[in-house]
């Protein structure tokens, strides 16, 4: 086998089970079937990720890392607080959401997977404050930027477009309909941009 450098290898592996657990479901997938996906032994696998709780683990920061990086190369950051909610949650929408449906389908079998399985049940608690540490920080940037304030503080605020964003989601996921989902996403959004009460 030719030797792969240990962050190639790893991001390899986190490809493949993405890959994997999004045509297999999570409760169907093994560490076999991921380095297999991987094209790689078992036991470089079990190297790179000695457990699956490991493995699961990474899958949702590099989840977690793909939204934030949609949420920054939204450009909305440099306009205002306000703008950066409407630009970037349309854009986190149209990229990650209408696009992949499977990722999201993907997100909530991690977590009621995790929920049922023991050893798993921290991974839902990472998993959803991973994702309002990644929105509290996007506020953070778009407001230190423009040097606006919210009534909120901007954890609670990313709760409230996390929770908000999750159920549009699950509705979308179970009921699609582009079209509905968009219009509901704007009131979503709306709702946000009220209670946030944001002031120069």
């Amino acid at each position: 086998m030719v030797y792969v450098e240990s962050g190639e290898r790893r991001r390899q592996v986190i490809d493949a089970a993405r890959v994997a657990l999004m045509r297999e479901g999570v409760g169907r997938v093994s560490m076999r079937v991921v380095a297999a996906e991987a094209g790689i032994p078992l036991g470089t696998l079990q190297y790179v990720f000695p457990t699956k709780l490991g493995l699961l683990e990474a899958v949702i920061d590099d989840l977690v890392d793909e939204i934030a990086r949609v949420l920054r190369a939204s450009g909305s950051v440099e306009s205002g607080l306000e703008n950066s909610i409407r630009e970037g949650v349309r854009t986190f929408w149209s990229r990650l959401v209408v696009e992949h449906a499977d990722l999201q389908l993907l997100q909530y079998e991690l977590v009621t997977h995790a929920l049922r399985t023991p050893g798993l049940q921290e991974l839902p608690r990472r998993q959803y404050d991973s994702y309002v540490d990644a929105v509290t920080s996007w506020f953070t940037a778009a407001a230190d930027r423009s040097g606006e304030t919210a009534a909120l503080e901007f954890s609670q605020l990313a709760r409230l477009l996390v929770g908000g964003i999750d159920g549009l989601l699950l509705q979308s996921v179970v009921n699609p309909d582009n079209a509905r989902s968009e219009r509901d996403l704007e009131r979503v959004i709306d709702m946000v941009v009220a209670v946030a009460g944001i002031s120069a």
